[in-house]
């Protein structure tokens, strides 16, 4: 069984930050890549930022330069560090991995997600 769930998220003035982070737990042998993405009513979940196992990273131009992502192996956790963040960054963000359950055994997996609302 394995669970991701996310936290951090909140109401914050524009310009101002927010970490979100999302813990991983259960019956993990291996995480490959983890992410986020977010989503507003009316429109498709959008990727907000990857990071794989190495550590390289991909970000939307709509967030390059203000957010930040990151990961601890040793905790099954990835982070979302976003900085001078826009009322356009409001959302439900989501957390994303591939996780194997065992060597041979990998699936896709979804928090269930986290509001974050910037207000002007």
């Amino acid at each position: 069984q394995v669970q991701l769930v996310e936290s951090g998220g909140g109401l914050v003035q524009a310009g101002g930050s927010l970490r979100l982070s999302c813990a991983a737990s259960g019956n993990i042998f291996r995480i490959n890549t983890m992410g986020w993405y977010r989503q507003v009513p009316g429109k498709q979940r959008e990727l907000v930022a990857t990071i794989n196992s190495p550590g390289s990273t991909n970000y939307a131009d709509s967030v390059k330069g203000r957010f930040t992502i990151s990961r601890d192996d040793a905790k099954n956790t990835v982070y979302l560090q976003m900085n001078t963040l826009k009322p356009e960054d409001t959302a439900v963000y989501y957390c994303n991995a591939e996780i194997y359950r065992s060597p041979i055994r990998k699936g896709d997996y979804w928090g269930p997600g986290t509001q974050v609302t910037v207000f002007s």
